[in-house]
């Protein structure tokens, strides 16, 4: 099975934003994106460019364009989140997002009416049906298809750092799961979810999407929800493994550190270099500890069980990537990894919240609204 890669201008970058619909009284998780689309949506489209529907009725995922920089996807994201926030203050609704809403109960929540959603419900039952999750993904632009795979395969020894600098989803179902991730380890649930195979190069992942098809585990591209994955169509690498983002400035952070790091191996390999495939056995250790821990992770750096904390890895790499930042104007937001690491990531605050609030889950709803409407402001 032959599958074309559209080759793509390198460290082109996309992202994709899944956002929380919110009633302003219950602070629920509440349907509404049907409405809202529709409303947004040109007259003759089946639905707007940069606005689409997600499985539940309660997300409306916003999506950029082809940009060059991080800064342009930031503004690009801003002037749609822009329409989508209008169009839901008329119906009562307000927006967040985070890796899961604190306490709303999936059973409450309706599938969207797409063919699509219905089939994977059928599929999949109890494990689709419980995915109110909400992530961040980050598509980088690759030229030739022989780098995709060693760029996939490399990028996955980086999975604690995005993890845990994006964990968002402490609680599920009103209750603290003691995890910085829960997002991360609901979507594992899904078979075809995880982190990747280490395949050997694009001939290899053709072998495995032929499997895959000819036996009915999935019908597309699309249904491999690996946490890095390539995109034939868009002619990416598109990481997966961060949990929702509240604001833009963290977006621009991972954006930033995503599209550093494509552009840094695709020059390695440039060169000559082989590029590393870590071991598997590492590399669920390590998520695991960033889904578990956070920031406060000590992630494993070799093979022979040497261990070093997830927040200096961090710093490293971004002292690492600042030369290739500059280059590709991003190295401000790449510089606002020491600012997230100072603050917290987004599920240490949500703690903070819940304990200054006697426990109170809605208060936290009411700070990541706040988070969501005031990094939206110049």
């Amino acid at each position: 099975m032959q599958i074309p890669f559209n080759s793509s201008e390198r460290a082109s970058l996309g992202v994709e934003w899944e956002l929380q619909l919110i009633d302003r009284d219950t602070r629920e998780l509440t349907a509404g994106a049907i409405e809202i689309l529709q409303e947004l949506t040109p007259e003759g489209a089946e639905e707007p460019a940069k606005a689409k529907h997600e499985l539940l009725q309660s997300t409306v995922e916003v999506i950029t364009g082809v940009c060059t920089s991080v800064a342009e996807a930031q503004a690009d994201l801003a002037g749609t989140v822009a329409e989508v926030v209008a169009a839901a203050d008329r119906r009562g609704l307000d927006l967040m997002c985070a890796g899961t809403h604190p306490f709303t109960d999936w059973q409450t929540q309706r599938i969207s009416p797409k063919e699509r959603y219905a089939q994977l419900v059928e599929n999949m039952q109890w494990l689709a049906r419980r995915m109110q999750i909400f992530g961040v993904h980050v598509h980088v632009g690759v030229r030739a298809p022989e780098k995709v795979m060693p760029i996939v395969n490399a990028l996955t020894q980086y999975v604690p750092h995005f993890l845990a600098l994006s964990a968002s989803s402490p609680y599920w179902k009103g209750a603290d799961t003691g995890l910085a991730s829960a997002r991360s380890k609901v979507f594992e649930g899904l078979p075809t979810a995880g982190l990747p195979y280490q395949l050997s190069g694009w001939p290899e992942f053709e072998a495995y999407m032929e499997t895959s098809i000819s036996t009915g585990a999935i019908e597309s591209v699309r249904e491999v929800w690996w946490d890095i994955r390539p995109h034939p169509d868009f002619g990416t690498v598109e990481l997966r493994i961060c949990d929702g983002l509240p604001t833009l400035d963290e977006i621009g952070v991972v954006a930033a550190l995503s599209q550093c790091l494509v552009e840094q191996l695709d020059t390695q390999l440039d060169r000559g270099y082989t590029l590393p495939t870590p071991p598997s056995w590492v590399l669920r250790e390590n998520k695991w500890r960033a889904a578990r821990h956070g920031l406060d992770a000590d992630i494993v750096v070799d093979e022979k069980g040497s261990v070093r904390p997830v927040r200096q890895a961090l710093l490293d790499l971004a002292e690492e990537l600042e030369p290739t930042a500059r280059r590709l104007d991003c190295a401000e937001q790449l510089a606002d990894v020491e600012r997230v690491l100072a603050a917290g990531a987004s599920y240490q605050r949500q703690r903070a919240v819940a304990a200054a609030s006697d426990g109170d889950l809605r208060a936290v709803v009411d700070s990541l609204v706040a988070e969501f409407r005031d990094g939206l402001r110049p």
